[in-house]
């Protein structure tokens, strides 16, 4: 028995450092664009970037709906060993990932300035340009970001999250150094930022084609034939089981995107520059939250369903134990860190005025604390969905982030020096609403 659960710690980490690996490709995409453009361009890129998430976030939300839902069915049938099964709803997947990838590049093809115009009023000249030069090559090379993260997340349920890991970091040091060469060496400016992210993930997509085209795995071991007329009625179900699966994640995710853009524009016409830089640097300090989320997330869907295909529930109530041990460690240790340090972070992201570093300081220290429920939360939809708790999963999806909006705009009107507590108030009543309706519920495990 002590040799069984040897083994089985030794999978957990090795599924959870590697989806920390997965989940730091959208993290330092991010953070990294932050940090290098504002040091070799100015703050205003720094907030054109965090204008530009809610789209990125749109893009993020199609490509967990498509792939995330699938490779928690994929990880269930593995867990039956139904090979065929699994390879058939990769292939649908992917297929979609790529379909939908298409039709936002055409988006930057022939409206961009519409879309930009939608996140980011003309009005503010010191931000709709350099919004309009970075969302432009993100709407073009969406088939490469949505193909990153549908590869990322099958290639670490089929077994290889190990390579997954490899194509993680040489897709992010590739993104570092072409961040540098477009900016300063080729003066493309904020552009340059989100052509360097584009050209990362063409790497990782190249070193992901690896695993399921040269290598020996399950989901090639028996390769789907789809029907080759039209939509049939077997593609039409396991079509439907992928959205459904992936639902309250990407309910979450579209909640997400309605929360940036309203505070984007809360922050921006309540705080003005000052607060629109300062709420980036909160957005980015969130990115290192998701990080941990993220990887967590990620293994109890990968690991925890296979345990749950195979109806082991004791191995599944040891992924839930080790997983909120492991980010209740993670969240403290990055708290304390921003609280120690709050003005360097604003540094470190081109912050020079005196204001700024003040106001990104105070924003901070609040942040850093807001983020915490958000975590137990966020993880807790998954915790519901594999639990088969739906409605539960449903409430967070739409409640993590539209609890947000109501208290972010009441305080801008009755007290705006009190808006940056407004995540921390609106997460204290979601898990006050949590516990109540768990309670009512009489659900089969405990909070």
């Amino acid at each position: 028995m002590t040799e069984e659960k040897a083994k089985f710690n030794r999978l957990f980490w090795r599924f959870m450092w590697s989806s920390i690996l997965i989940a730091l490709s959208g993290c330092l995409g991010n953070v990294v664009d932050a940090i290098i453009v504002g040091n070799l361009i100015d703050e205003n890129a720094v907030s054109a970037i965090n204008m530009s998430k809610p789209f990125v976030q749109f893009m993020f939300t199609l490509s967990m709906l498509l792939s995330t839902g699938a490779g928690m069915l994929v990880g269930k049938e593995l867990g039956k060993k139904d090979i065929q099964r699994a390879a058939y709803i990769y292939t649908l997947s992917i297929a979609m990932c790529m379909a939908v990838g298409l039709l936002i590049a055409l988006c930057g093809v022939f409206i961009p300035n519409a879309v930009t115009s939608v996140l980011c009023d003309a009005s503010h000249q010191f931000l709709y340009q350099p919004t309009y030069d970075y969302l432009r090559i993100m709407l073009l090379g969406a088939p490469v970001y949505m193909m990153m993260w549908a590869l990322c997340t099958m290639a670490g349920v089929d077994g290889s999250p190990r390579l997954v890991s490899i194509a993680i970091l040489i897709d992010n040091a590739v993104n570092l150094s072409c961040d540098i060469i477009f900016i300063k060496w080729f003066d493309l400016g904020i552009a340059g930022s989100s052509l360097a992210t584009i050209v990362g993930h063409i790497v990782g997509i190249a070193i992901m084609c690896w695993h399921f085209h040269y290598k020996d795995n399950h989901l090639k071991a028996s390769p789907p034939a789809l029907p080759s007329k039209g939509w049939s009625q077997e593609m039409m179900k396991a079509l439907k089981q992928i959205i459904s699966e992936g639902a309250p994640l990407a309910i979450a995710s579209i909640c997400l995107t309605l929360l940036m853009y309203s505070a984007n524009n809360i922050m921006l016409s309540t705080l003005g520059r000052t607060g629109i830089f300062a709420f980036a640097l909160c957005m980015n300090l969130l990115q290192i939250y998701n990080l941990f989320v993220a990887g967590v997330c990620r293994t109890i869907q990968s690991l925890g369903s296979i345990q749950v295909g195979k109806g082991d529930n004791e191995a599944f109530r040891i992924v839930l134990s080790k997983s909120f041990r492991f980010i209740t460690i993670a969240m403290i240790v990055t708290c304390i860190v921003i609280w120690i340090a709050p003005e360097a972070v604003a540094r470190f992201f081109g912050a020079n005025e005196a204001d700024l570093i003040s106001e990104s300081s105070k924003a901070l220290r609040i942040f850093a604390l807001s983020f915490i429920p958000f975590c137990y939360i966020y993880v807790l939809m998954i915790v519901y969905k594999l639990y088969s708790h739906h409605r539960m999963a449903l409430f967070i999806s739409f409640a993590l982030s539209l609890t947000v909006i109501p208290v972010l705009w009441i305080l801008s009107r009755i007290a705006p020096q009190l808006l940056w507590y407004s995540y921390l108030i609106a997460y204290a009543i979601e898990a006050l609403l949590i516990i109540l309706f768990h309670r009512m519920g009489k659900l089969k495990f405990r909070l």
